[in-house]
């Protein structure tokens, strides 16, 4: 933990700037007359506080000692009064308080989402999602206490102890002196105890977003099935038992460091009513103090060091709620690496044609959350990459792993933006026109189509917010899935589960392709949308696509040849290159690299096709010994990556 701590001191014992206030303030700003009335309330709280001991102090002088009944219950009333008047504001400014909060809750929250939504793709793959989701949700609320907590509590001690000294003055200036030596020894060690507050908070922060990330990746149904198949079950709880035992272990420093703090300040506090008991009592002795002014100023005395306290621990816990404020500033400072013009025109609806003209692109380098600049270089993905595809007409990409394939997708979509050269469609750079009519021109659908834990209908509708429930029925007929929903009992109600788990991959893939099909796209990009799909799902998808495909432009990518063979045009890319252009027939006289790739994979299929009919016809006999039946396994499956635990 101790290194832990090391590492993060640096960043942690950043003072905040005047950029950082400014931006806290302007977040606070909107709610400017409710943080008025706040202050108010909390001056006359404390204004009311100090009437109690001086009432308490005549009617010990006045009433009691002079046998004077009418006045105890007189002052006594005005003493209730003035309680009740003061609980109903602090209730109040409570209330305020509260309501402050929430709404700086509520627009960094709104703020940081938003951003996220622009943030390039890399973030995201660079990122793991607990912890963004720690910074939108207890960074954010960490930040609350700057103005809910934090501004309320020092404005109310300030003003408490402007009216608690002045009032201890004027009852006894000898003993408001005496009892003023011990708080220069408080407010000594607050700026020390602040910095390692400050340490061990934004330590704590990290070990929560790291548990956070481990959990989301862990809890979420991939997690779980690869946890399952995989028997490491002893491996992960180890691993949580790590983090959590550095969560448990930081929290303990923090209420530590600020725990024995304020235990100092409260035996500082006791010593200070024992200091004022022993001078004014031998004051009243002397005949120099009144009884009932000795019982006023131990009773003011509570409410002296109680805001002196509240201010020493102020910047203690400032410090820990900067941290929180700048942890969010950090995502929201994050670069935008696809801008949207401003006034960009839209698309224009129909048929486009799609261009790429000497496109270049390499991812950017990976950059930390919060660090001010990437860790190493990006690197060439694309290199002078040119094609048309004509309106209307199906161009298939191919081409070994690695090759740039999907970049090319990416740029079509604009999740990122070229380095060099345009992509166009209808003749217009992707750049230049908004994201929304892009969005809305362009459909993507991917190998792993996403699919939220809603209902089936919810799903849908994501595409087409306004289509109604027979607009769904038909996109579903359209691809072949109405059966389907037909058969289940909620029908469209139906919860699909996380990503869609509770389908299998063929269901899910053509629910995929109805909401391609309600979002009616001009450009269509196939991103090996079949690839994993066993032959009957491959099947019934590929006869879906014909519906969806009729009449746009279309770009498919595929790893496995034989889909594309009826494709109008091929295009053949290597190292980021494309580097043969042509139809299944033209590249296969060519002899080229498509030719040696279709070559590869039709022998791949033959060999394991020829492997599944050997087991099939030369069952395996149970008189075969046991080492002899697991190494025609091994030759069966070899290639297969091993694992050995232990």
């Amino acid at each position: 933990m101790t290194v832990a701590l090391a590492d993060t001191a640096e960043e942690a014992l950043r003072t905040p700037g005047q950029g950082s206030i400014r931006r806290i303030a302007r977040y606070v700003r909107p709610q400017a007359q409710s943080i008025n009335a706040l202050l108010a309330l909390i001056v006359t709280e404390s204004m009311l506080g100090v009437l109690p001991p001086l009432l308490l102090q005549r009617i010990i002088d006045t009433g009691v000692m002079d046998r004077r009944p009418a006045v105890v219950t007189g002052l006594s009333m005005v003493a209730l009064l003035a309680v009740v008047a003061s609980t109903v504001g602090r209730f109040v400014a409570q209330w305020l308080s509260v309501r402050i909060g929430q709404h700086l809750v509520y627009r960094l929250q709104s703020d940081a989402f938003a951003h996220l939504q622009r943030l390039p793709v890399s973030f995201f793959t660079h990122t793991p999602a607990g912890v963004v989701t720690a910074r939108i949700t207890n960074d954010v609320l960490g930040a609350q206490g700057v103005v809910s907590g934090i501004l309320p509590q020092v404005v109310s001690s300030v003003t408490s102890l402007v009216f608690v000294v002045g009032t201890m003055a004027y009852l006894s200036w000898p003993i408001t002196m005496a009892a003023l030596i011990l708080p220069p020894l408080i407010l000594i060690p607050a700026k020390r105890v602040g910095r390692r507050l400050r340490v061990v908070s934004h330590a704590r922060m990290e070990a929560v977003a790291d548990l956070s990330a481990f959990l989301t990746e862990r809890c979420g149904i991939g997690g779980v099935l690869l946890t399952r198949l995989y028997g490491n079950r002893l491996t992960e709880q180890n691993s949580l038992h790590q983090r959590a035992a550095r969560n448990r272990d930081l929290g303990v420093s923090v209420v530590l460091v600020g725990g024995a703090y304020a235990t100092a300040l409260t035996a500082l506090g006791s010593v200070s009513v024992v200091i004022v008991y022993l001078i004014g009592g031998h004051l009243a002795l002397a005949g120099s103090l009144s009884v009932g002014t000795l019982v006023a100023i131990t009773a003011l005395l509570a409410r002296l060091y109680s805001p002196i306290t509240s201010l020493s621990t102020a910047r203690v816990e400032a410090m820990a709620a900067l941290a929180s404020f700048e942890r969010v500033f950090e995502l929201l400072d994050e670069p935008e690496t696809v801008r949207e013009v401003q006034g960009a025109p839209g698309l224009p609806p129909g048929q486009s044609e799609v261009e790429f003209d000497q496109v270049t692109f390499g991812y950017p380098p990976r950059r930390r959350l919060g660090m001010a600049g990437p860790e190493g270089t990006s690197e060439q993905v694309l290199r002078g990459v040119s094609f048309t595809i004509p309106a209307g007409r199906r161009t298939a990409l191919v081409g070994a792993s690695g090759s740039g394939k999907s970049t090319v997708a990416t740029l079509l979509a604009r999740l990122y933006d070229p380095d060099g050269g345009a992509v166009r469609i209808g003749g217009q750079d992707v750049r230049e026109v908004s994201l929304e009519s892009l969005r809305t021109a362009v459909g993507v659908l991917t190998q792993d189509a996403h699919l939220f834990h809603d209902t089936i209908r919810a799903n849908l509708r994501y595409a087409c917010p306004d289509a109604m429930d027979e607009d769904l029925m038909r996109a579903c007929a359209s691809v072949g899935i109405l059966a389907l929903l037909q058969s289940l009992p909620d029908g469209l109600d139906t919860v699909v589960g996380e990503r869609g788990h509770r389908l299998s991959g063929g269901e899910k893939q053509r629910l995929a392709l109805a909401r391609l099909l309600l979002k009616e796209p001009s450009v269509v990009v196939l991103d090996e949308a079949t690839a994993h799909l066993d032959a009957t799902s491959e099947a019934a998808v590929t006869a879906a696509l014909a519906t969806v495909l009729a009449g746009r432009t279309t770009l498919v990518i595929a790893h496995r040849l034989s889909t594309v063979r009826d494709a109008d045009d091929i295009l053949v890319m290597s190292n980021g290159r494309i580097v043969e252009r042509g139809t299944h027939d033209g590249l296969m006289a060519r002899n080229g690299v498509y030719a040696r790739l279709y070559r590869t994979q039709l022998d791949e299929e033959t060999f394991s096709r020829g492997a599944i009919q050997l087991t099939a016809d030369r069952p395996i006999k149970e008189e075969t010994p046991v080492n002899d039946r697991d190494h025609l396994g091994a030759e069966i499956g070899r290639g297969v990556g091993q694992c050995s635990h232990g």
